[in-house]
């Protein structure tokens, strides 16, 4: 979401900054004030992938360095205390908060980035069902890219089968869901991240996806409007051409949020 004090939301692309390039120049972790994430980045460069807040860099993370990261972010975060004047030697209030901080970071509200796509057992669909079916509200939480301010909502699925799909339990679309939110989003950026993902390891003929959550960079902070809300959905195959079918999944939408 945009909220006025940043760029809107740009397409996702696969491009990286290669290593050389203006702003990606391979950096000395010997030299550096952060050389784990140093070492990653220069790796993530060689390898041409990109890095953005959203992205998963899983693949590329070798054996421990996810605690090492998490210690990382540790001592910076002292770092960020001491640039507030805050006196953590004294006060027992903020005296591990920067442990808890980086914990919470790289364990939790963000560990999509760094753990890989939770596994999911797909089942043919044998009874060739090709009716609409609909998941949800499936609750969302997770942080703006901006702000790190939260991001707390619902979202549903839609999905219309055919006899080729791949059909998946029904716990695994939160399981999903939680993998592309646990990162730091813009909604509309999450929803085509969750689609795209959703569509590979399905293939239905449709998938709709609707999504409303409050953004506390607005709430918290800024304007402050307690009050709005962020809406939006996105439609591919069948429910883009099928205007039935698209009116029938969200009529039964609205019931739902009643």
């Amino acid at each position: 979401m945009n909220d006025g004090n940043g760029p809107g939301p740009r397409a996702e692309t696969n491009s990286a900054p290669q290593a050389g390039e203006d702003g990606a120049d391979v950096l000395d972790p010997s030299a550096s004030a952060t050389p784990v994430a140093d070492r990653i980045r220069n790796r993530l460069l060689r390898a041409g992938r990109r890095f953005h807040a959203n992205d998963n860099i899983s693949s590329l993370l070798e054996e421990g360095e996810v605690d090492e990261i998490q210690a990382e972010v540790e001592a910076r975060m002292q770092d960020v205390l001491r640039a507030l004047v805050i006196d953590t030697d004294s006060d027992h209030n903020t005296r591990d908060t920067a442990r808890r901080v980086a914990k919470m970071f790289v364990k939790e509200v963000f560990r999509g980035r760094y753990l890989p796509a939770p596994p999911v057992t797909e089942f043919p669909n044998v009874s060739r069902l090709n009716e609409l079916m609909i998941v949800g509200p499936v609750t969302v939480r997770s942080a703006c890219s901006h702000h790190f301010c939260p991001i707390i909502g619902q979202v549903w699925i839609g999905v219309l089968p055919n006899e080729h799909s791949a059909l998946i339990g029904l716990s695994k679309y939160a399981r999903l869901v939680e993998w592309i939110m646990t990162r730091p989003q813009i909604q509309e950026e999450a929803m085509a991240q969750l689609a795209k993902l959703l569509q590979e390891k399905m293939q239905p003929d449709g998938l709709a996806i609707v999504m409303k959550a409050d953004h506390y960079c607005m709430q918290w902070r800024g304007v402050k409007d307690m009050d709005s809300k962020m809406t939006n959905s996105i439609m591919r195959g069948a429910f883009l051409k099928n205007t039935h079918l698209r009116r029938e999944f969200l009529s039964l939408l609205s019931g739902e949020s009643r």
